[in-house]
Formats: structure tokens, sequence, C-alpha cells
């Protein structure tokens, strides 16, 4: 039986639509960069800008001053357009709210910045049932490394046994397998679904409300 449910947050949780592939692409076109299409941008969004940004523009050896800039003007647009974009996925809600009832630990293990990731579960108003959530700035090697799910599962002496990384993106899921706890991989995100069954998660769900069932 599972106790303890660890969330990917964009793709998983929540549909921000377009949002982050414009907003990538606008900060690209405003630092003279190549643009990246659509389907590299939403490959790379289960791993931290920190991170895709670099592998989007390979052929850039960036300053630190020069990323860092980069990444605020992506910031910048991500925030004026997020509002209008971030829905939750349907019923997810109603999934949150029963298992949260039924006593079971919920935390958010996010690529996004935490103070970003905070401001969105308090949009999107889920953020009361989540125990903890961690976001790319709280750890120091991002997804698919384990360190965000081993972090709170120390913190909180979590059985990793009883415990279960739910994602869209095969990153979720290979940080999951890295970290000792089941995985369940969901369908209605970013990547396929033939990319996530050969990372041979624990569970597959094509609907939220399957979510309640994968003990």
């Amino acid at each position: 039986m599972m106790d303890n449910y660890f969330f990917d947050f964009d793709g998983t949780l929540a549909d921000s639509g377009q949002t982050a592939i414009v907003a990538t692409q606008a900060a690209f076109r405003d630092y003279d960069l190549v643009v990246p299409d659509e389907n590299t941008i939403a490959y790379f969004m289960g791993v931290p800008i920190e991170v895709s940004f670099k592998k989007m523009a390979p052929e850039v050896e960036f300053s630190d001053y020069e990323f860092n800039e980069l990444l605020a003007i992506f910031r910048s647009y991500y925030k004026q357009m997020e509002n209008s974009n971030l829905t939750l996925f349907p019923h997810i809600s109603k999934v949150l709210k029963q298992l949260h009832e039924e006593g079971k630990q919920l935390f958010v293990v996010s690529s996004k910045h935490s103070a970003a990731l905070q401001r969105n579960l308090e949009q999107l108003e889920i953020d009361q049932y989540f125990k903890a959530v961690l976001g790319s700035d709280q750890v120091k090697k991002f997804k698919p490394a384990p360190d965000g799910l081993l972090y709170l599962i120390k913190k909180y002496q979590l059985d990793p046994s009883k415990s279960v990384m739910i994602g869209d993106a095969i990153f979720d899921l290979q940080m999951g397998k890295s970290a000792g706890v089941a995985t369940c991989a969901v369908t209605w995100g970013t990547h396929r679904k033939k990319e996530l069954l050969a990372e041979e998660p624990t569970f597959v769900v094509s609907k939220p409300k399957q979510l309640l069932k994968i003990d």
C-alpha cells in the first residue's frame, strides 16, 4: 500500500498550455539565439531550465551573466502568461483532496523554481494538500538524479517501499527508480506513452482518477 505520493507539477498536476513553449521561444529570440522548435522544448520540460536551455543551445558558451539574463527573460515572459494559461488537469483537485483525506502524505518534486512552484500551487488552490514542495533551487543535482526524493524521504522519515513518484516525463520515472521508490507514468502530459513504457514504470495511468487505485 502506498502512503507517500510524490508528484511532478507541469504536465502531471497542471497544464500550462503553450506557456513554457512560447516563453522559451520568446527568450531565445530576444537573445538572438536559434529558436528551438516545440517538440524540442516539450521534450526537455521535465528538467530545470538551468539544464535544458544549455542543451537547446549547445553551440553557445554563455558567461554566467549572460545565462542568468536569459533565464530572467524567460521567467518574465512565463510570469506574464501563466495566469491566463495555467489550469489543473481534469479531476486533479478531487484526487488530491481524497488522497489527503485518506491520510496519504503528498509532496511535489518539480524542476521549477520553488518560488514559482509555490505561487502556482496557491493560484490553483491545491497548496493545502501538500506536506512539502521541492523546487529545482533546493537541490544540487536535478532530475533525473534522485537527490530531491532522497532529501524528502530522509527529512520526513518515509518508507521508500510505500512511496511512489508520479510524473509525465521519463526524467520523473528515472528519478523515482534511482531513489528506490515505485514509479507511476501519467499519459496526459509531455512524453509519449511509448517513451514512458520504455522506462518500465510500476504503474501507468491514463486518467487522474486512476491515481486513487495505484496501491
